[in-house]
């Protein structure tokens, strides 16, 4: 029955449709999803979450590969490098107890 709903023509859009549907644009939703994960990752690690909570939170088995989600900023890399430095060569500078200066 041509020219009713019944009839068996592709419509116009097929050839868009296609388009929508190829292999490029399915990974689009992926790339997504990932940069809200990278986010997610690295604001929890920037505030001072626990890297093993952050780990948990996105499902990850492997600290590894919640390591590969985290960008952090140089900023923060060097304060928190600065911090460990300040705490590594303090720690042997403070006076024991029970030990004579």
């Amino acid at each position: 029955m041509p020219g009713t709903q019944h009839e068996r023509r592709p419509p116009a859009r097929t050839p868009r449709w296609k388009a929508t549907c190829s292999i490029a644009t399915r990974t689009q939703p992926h790339t997504a999803s990932t940069g809200r994960r990278r986010s997610y990752v690295t604001h929890l690690i920037e505030d001072g979450w626990d890297p093993r909570f952050v780990q948990e939170q996105v499902g990850h088995e492997h600290a590894s590969t919640t390591a590969i989600y985290t960008c952090v900023s140089s900023d923060f890399r060097t304060r928190t490098l600065r911090r460990h430095l300040d705490a590594t060569v303090a720690a042997p500078l403070q006076p024991q107890p029970g030990r004579e200066s």
